[in-house]
């Protein structure tokens, strides 16, 4: 077994915006997808309002991903076959949420990222700032507590970047969602009110 993460002791505060950095291999995407319970630590705690993940089962770690963390990733896996309204719903949707409600939702918070004209164009008719900017929308949808970005503007140019930094930044400011970035992206660490470290898996505050 590789030992990906080592002795890692991290508290995220609510309301924190954190980037997390470190070189490639370092354990960055790792430590992530283990926030977000995407994978499993095998040991430790990891302790979610009090609960500990590692206890819950895999049902149970679906709902608290669903209704208390949103994803953002280098590639934004929007659905092609469907408008960037429909993608943005798509989580409301599954949580049984109605199509007209979802569908209010999705426009209001398409409309706040600067997207109001682009609600019915697929995601192949969208620029790469664009197509990002629905997958913030989409990880918006269901309120989460915390948005988890995992190289959020390593597909895009600087100036694309830049923009979906702002957007990112806005949205802790506005709502007070906590935000962790992970990214090789200085101008974009700089941003976040905390930065740590990942050299060979263990943590360093930077």
């Amino acid at each position: 077994m590789i030992e990906v993460l080592k002795g890692i002791d991290l508290t995220i505060l609510p309301g924190e915006m954190m980037a997390v950095e470190g070189a490639s291999g370092a354990g960055k995407s790792t430590l992530l997808h283990i926030l977000g319970t995407l994978d499993r630590a095998t040991e430790g705690k990891i302790l979610f309002q009090g609960n500990d993940l590692l206890a819950r089962s895999e049902s149970e770690l679906a709902e608290i991903r669903n209704r208390h963390i949103g994803f953002v990733f280098q590639f934004h896996h929007l659905l092609p076959e469907f408008s960037a309204a429909e993608n943005t719903m798509m989580p409301a949707l599954i949580q049984g949420i109605s199509r007209e409600e979802a569908g209010k939702k999705a426009q209001r918070i398409l409309e706040e990222l600067g997207l109001g004209d682009r609600l019915p164009h697929k995601p192949g008719e969208l620029s790469g700032g664009e197509q990002q900017r629905v997958a913030v929308a989409r990880a918006l949808m269901l309120d989460p507590r915390i948005i988890l970005a995992d190289e959020p503007t390593g597909n895009l140019d600087t100036k694309t970047g830049e923009e979906v930094h702002n957007r990112l930044v806005q949205i802790n400011r506005d709502l007070g969602i906590t935000i962790v970035v992970v990214t090789h992206n200085p101008a974009l660490a700089s941003r976040m009110t905390r930065r740590v470290l990942l050299v060979d898996g263990k943590l360093v505050e930077n």
